[in-house]
């Protein structure tokens, strides 16, 4: 495949840097609801769910996934909702409480820093912020449309107690700011028991499993073809989806199709991931530490990003990321797909390897170099 060559304005427009999330508190219907009027709504990549016109977006290229945010100060509510397509939680910092069920109360679990929660589809889940005001949720959602959401009935009827109505085709109407309903506009009814009836319930026990807790991920130590070369040498937790891994022995914590893949990178002082590149589209976001990030194999461009910062690295473009900080790093690697992501390694990166015994096998995965048959081996 051709290279692409990303330019240093196409870098400086895909590096969102947290200084740069503009938030929102009239995205959603419950925006007026006591104990949810304090929320602020964030979306990075891709405009979300957000019902609000005005809601500010940092970059809406497609990339196959939705990239927001969810901030809110102690005690303060996300109500319950349900998503048409994969919703996953990253708890970068503080503690939320996620609940599930039409009314709330089928199950709850704490969510802590470091943590990754996939809720299922068709369920209505919300979560409280119970951890310091500063907590901090980011949110990926699956596909470039989601279809909205659907909002649990008592929040919709509240709503209209504050002026508020959400229109067939997901857009807010507010009446106190002067909006007027349109005639014959059909406007969203909360959801009658009969669907309620059909939805799937989830045990304390199954939302478990769908959980990647912080301290208790699995780690690869050599996810990669570099992982034993000057300039690799980090470990990759894969939490959904097969992602980017070579390590034949690595399985993820989350099996099902979410249209995207999601994996926790962790580096020390000086290890990073050498010149490859990929077909998927990528963003990468930090959780910890300072990492560098450089595209291109010839006139390469970088960026530093620090914690919350994301970049969005083009299909196709070569890559390097290196923790440049002075302590363990960690990133979070969203990929899109449901597929496993082949990764192509720069010639003298595979050379190198090839000298220290391994390569790639037709499977995608590490393997011993003089095991391979001669269509794998080129040196």
């Amino acid at each position: 495949m051709p290279d692409v060559v990303v330019s240093t304005a196409e870098l400086g427009r895909r590096t969102v840097r947290r200084s740069d999330f503009v938030s929102c508190n009239q995205a959603f219907i419950d925006c007026r609801t006591p104990g949810s009027d304090r929320k602020e709504n964030y979306a990075m990549i891709g405009p979300g769910v957000s019902q609000a016109a005005g809601q500010h977006v940092n970059l809406r290229l497609p990339h196959g996934y939705n990239i927001g945010a969810a901030a809110m100060p102690h005690g303060i509510t996300n109500n319950l909702h349900l998503h048409y397509t994969a919703e996953v939680f990253v708890c970068t910092e503080g503690e939320y409480l996620l609940r599930w069920g039409a009314d709330g109360t089928e199950g709850e679990l704490t969510l802590k820093a470091g943590d990754i929660a996939s809720i299922p589809t068709w369920i209505f889940r919300g979560f409280t912020n119970t951890g310091p005001d500063d907590g901090w949720m980011f949110t990926v959602l699956g596909h470039d449309h989601t279809g909205g959401i659907i909002w649990g009935p008592s929040v919709l009827r509240e709503a209209e107690g504050h002026g508020l109505y959400l229109t067939a085709d997901n857009q807010l109407i507010d009446t106190v700011a002067g909006d007027e309903i349109p005639p014959g506009t059909d406007l969203t009814e909360p959801m009658t028991q009969e669907y309620i009836d059909r939805l799937r319930h989830y045990s304390v026990d199954e939302m478990k499993r769908r959980v990647a807790a912080g301290d208790e991920l699995v780690w690869s130590e050599r996810p990669f073809l570099d992982s034993t070369l000057p300039g690799g040498g980090v470990r990759l937790s894969c939490v959904i989806g097969y992602g980017m891994t070579e390590d034949l022995h690595q399985e993820p914590r989350v099996f099902n199709p979410h249209g995207h893949n999601v994996a926790w990178l962790r580096a020390e002082p000086g290890q990073g991931v050498s010149l490859h590149r990929q077909h998927e589209t990528q963003t990468l976001i930090v959780k910890d530490g300072q990492w560098e990030i450089t595209l291109n194999r010839t006139d390469p461009v970088s960026v530093r990003l620090g914690p919350r910062d994301m970049l969005s690295v083009p299909q196709d473009a070569w890559r390097t990321l290196r923790n440049v900080g002075d302590e363990r790093g960690d990133l979070m690697v969203v990929n899109s797909g449901d597929g496993r992501v082949r990764l192509e390694w720069d010639e003298e990166v595979s050379k190198a390897a090839a000298d220290a015994g391994l390569g790639i096998d037709h499977n995608g995965y590490v393997a011993p170099y003089a095991l391979l048959p001669r269509s794998a081996r080129r040196w």
